[in-house]
């Protein structure tokens, strides 16, 4: 490809709205352009990387013994209506009727539409275990689109679902699948790492998310270096230390505390660390009433397991500041728990304290010296809090766990019979029996993982790509290719040469000066660039710069072709 005839389209500026480093790079790139919130253009150089990615999904997918389909974008509500989710899962899915008042929604996931599938067409057990795949565009209505198609609306999504008779089959689908996606993320050149997650809105109780670690990652990962312990931090159980609560030395005192409606201001203003204080919040409860969740002052809620609660509603829901103010008669700013009249749920850590801080419940007032069993009564202590750096190992209380940050590219679900059951779909057994399919749902997000590779591959100058992702492989940079024969010729020839010995190749034959060609091609992030030039060519040299490499260095025009072999594999 030459670059004459190539939509390139980089830009010279970081884009205003552009907060995280893939989106800025992709931005100035040329790989996208924005047409709505969330919602993006795949210039030809995008596109190119793209197809990369398919292709290795699809190469492993086929390899575990999956079958591509081609599913529906958009689905009846009723299929949704049966499954119980079209409430469930809340503002992210688009929601539409068509010209006969009919309801629609953008498939954001297809669980309905592939169960019905099966129950339509997989009528025995001969018929199992089966295994199902797409890549499709999916469409979820975030609220706060941002970092460019690292969170975007639409978006491009491997999904697959495999069938099976019992949950043994299911798990052995699972660990084609987890299998797989190893093999896929390995060979993309991403550094992944599989965790125990939660299995949210899709259901099921046992998945493994994979984050490509990065420090611009939304999701928390928890691991531990010396047992192999690694979960995202939402599943990291935290049980109680053992050790036991101190005896109480201070008397209940209320103090006043005009404007301190935060942990970290309160702590300024009393001279306190955060730990010797706890936080109260108050959440909608599954029956009506309102809930208290209890933690200390420099700890954060887990909110996977507040849902977990009985008595907290589903999704979790903070209660309204006028609802707190009925029942509390105080603002959120000023709460405790001493004399809450509803349930109050305490972390362990919480509930380990003596001589503790809190809301008085009346506004610019605070107690110290609290004391569970004295105060207030013995608290119903519980697991509530998010995991920390350094906290115990849920395998191993004497080892600690590591936090880092990571960026979800991929997700596998035991789903067990939910959507069978509640679509009605089965198969029939040896015995003639109607039983539900085990089903396993396994998502990949094909644009989020170029995203996550640029966070993971770049350096000052632009995109590092891995090899099996580049958009071409080699950049061929001609300096004088309008004044010197001797270059035209030389380039023409190793264009021509390195095409024919399999190698991607973009030429830059614009009329540009060195240092905007060497800047662009480093800005695409193209592996190999080779500079020709007449300086060279007098000793029968072209030079030759791996991308990110310091130096370039001199390599005999002759033998260019079969170094690029060798460096290619390295």
């Amino acid at each position: 490809m030459r670059t004459s005839n190539f939509f390139l389209t980089t830009l010279k500026e970081i884009p205003a709205d552009a907060e995280i480093i893939s989106h800025q790079l992709m931005l100035r790139a040329g790989l996208i352009r924005q047409v709505a919130s969330g919602v993006y253009n795949w210039l030809p150089l995008g596109h190119r990387i793209l197809s990369k990615v398919q292709q290795v999904v699809r190469e492993e997918m086929n390899r575990a013994g999956a079958q591509e389909v081609l599913l529906p974008a958009v689905q009846p509500a009723e299929l949704w209506k049966q499954s119980g989710r079209w409430e469930a899962y809340g503002p992210e899915l688009l929601r539409f009727s068509d010209r006969h008042k009919r309801d629609f929604c953008f498939g954001p996931t297809h669980e309905e539409v592939i169960t019905t599938l099966a129950k339509a067409e997989i009528r025995s057990y001969r018929q199992l275990p089966m295994n199902l795949y797409q890549i499709q565009t999916k469409f979820r209505d975030e609220i706060r689109p941002r970092f460019g198609v690292m969170r975007s609306r639409e978006f491009i999504m491997k999904d697959a679902y495999s069938f099976d008779r019992d949950p043994e089959g299911m798990a052995t689908s699972y660990q084609a699948m987890y299998d797989a996606y190893n093999r896929i993320f390995e060979r993309l050149g991403l550094a992944a790492q599989a965790v125990e997650a939660d299995s949210g809105s899709i259901g099921g109780n046992f998945s493994h998310e994979f984050h490509v670690l990065a420090d611009s990652g939304e999701d928390a990962i928890a691991f531990c270096a010396k047992c192999g312990y690694a979960a995202n931090v939402e599943k990291v159980g935290l049980n109680p230390t053992g050790a036991g609560r101190p005896e109480a030395s201070q008397a209940l005192t209320e103090i006043a505390t005009p404007d301190q409606h935060t942990i970290a201001t309160l702590c300024a203003f009393l001279k306190i660390s955060p730990d010797k204080t706890v936080k109260t919040l108050i959440v909608d409860g599954s029956e009506g009433q309102l809930v208290a969740l209890v933690l200390r002052g420099d700890h954060d809620l887990n909110a996977v397991k507040a849902e977990a609660l009985d008595a907290v509603a589903k999704p979790l829901r903070f209660a309204s500041a006028e609802k707190i103010k009925n029942v509390t008669g105080s603002t959120p700013g000023s709460l405790g728990p001493v004399g809450l009249s509803m349930p109050v749920y305490v972390d362990h850590d919480a509930a380990a304290l003596t001589d503790f801080v809190c809301g008085a419940n009346r506004e610019g007032f605070h107690l110290t010296g609290v004391n569970w069993g004295r105060d207030l009564d013995e608290p119903q202590s519980c697991d509530l809090r998010q995991a920390i750096d350094g906290d115990p190992c849920p395998n191993d209380p004497d080892l600690k766990i590591s936090v880092r940050r990571g960026i979800e590219v991929g997700h596998v679900f035991q789903l067990g019979t939910k959507y069978s059951e509640s679509l009605d779909a089965n198969y029939l057994d040896p015995d003639g029996r109607s039983q539900p399919f085990f089903m396993g749902c396994y998502g990949i997000g094909i644009t989020r993982i170029v995203a996550a590779a640029i966070e993971q591959n770049h350096d000052d100058n632009g995109i590092i790509w891995p090899a099996p992702l580049a958009p071409f492989d080699v950049c061929i940079v001609p300096i004088g290719l309008r004044k010197s024969e001797r270059v035209r010729h030389a380039v023409e020839t190793l264009y021509k040469d390195l095409q024919l010995a399999g190698f991607e190749v973009l030429l830059d034959d614009r009329d540009e000066r060195p240092g905007v060609m060497f800047s662009e091609m480093d800005l695409i992030g193209i592996p190999h660039r080779i500079v020709v030039g007449d300086r060279g060519l007098e000793n029968g040299n072209v030079e030759y710069r791996k991308r990110g490499a310091s130096e370039s260095v001199d390599y005999p025009l002759t033998d260019l072709v079969e170094a690029l072999q060798t460096l290619s594999a390295l």
